[in-house]
């Protein structure tokens, strides 16, 4: 399990992440631009969540998030100059008639939704557990597109989530570690709806 930095007395986990989606600039005034680097950024630092959820039964769920954020990446720092928003990333790729990085953009984009909406589920529904959250989330994203030997793999994670009484307590502060999952939540959620969008275009697909 992956060092978790110490929460900042008084804080809470969101204090640690070294990118917050908060601090991506989306770039209205050009097609909702995503750019790459701090995305990027931002979804790594998301996937010390898994090891807050303290089972190893999340180290497959974090490892194909971490997989697919390298995908994006390695495209990145293959062609720079054409890869500074993830939208330009994704099109200039299709162009070389490849598409490894869009599809794991696509995979990561379907991960971060299955995050967000299980941790939305927790803060809108207070007594409900993670389980239930985490299950809730699985059914409407991630689960229609993974096959036989992949759904067990990430059952056996929703069934090992903690107390959500647990969860609250190795976030830090509960109240201000729910009043920033609201703000961040609202800011990945954002994120994830845009590329969502992008990748329903005819020109985003391969």
């Amino acid at each position: 399990m992956a060092f978790q930095a110490a929460i900042p007395p008084g804080g809470t986990w969101f204090d640690t992440l070294k990118k917050s989606f908060i601090d991506v600039p989306v770039d209205s005034s050009n097609g909702n631009a995503i750019p790459t680097s701090d995305f990027l950024e931002a979804a790594e630092s998301l996937t010390t969540l898994f090891d807050l959820l303290g089972s190893i039964a999340f180290t497959p769920v974090k490892n194909d998030m971490l997989g697919n954020i390298k995908k994006v990446r390695d495209r990145q720092l293959a062609s720079p100059a054409d890869s500074s928003t993830l939208q330009s990333l994704v099109l200039n790729e299709l162009k070389t008639k490849k598409h490894t990085s869009a599809e794991g953009l696509l995979w990561l984009v379907r991960g971060l939704d299955f995050t967000s909406q299980a941790l939305r589920h927790t803060l809108q529904n207070p007594d409900a557990e993670l389980s239930t959250s985490f299950r809730t989330a699985y059914t409407g994203t991630l689960k229609p597109h993974h096959s036989f030997m992949v759904k067990p793999i990430f059952s056996a994670a929703m069934s090992a989530t903690p107390y959500k009484k647990d969860f609250y307590a190795k976030m830090g502060d509960e109240a201000k570690a729910k009043a920033a999952m609201g703000k961040w939540l609202d800011a990945l959620e954002g994120q994830v709806r845009v590329l969502k969008e992008f990748q329903e275009r005819k020109e985003a697909k391969w």
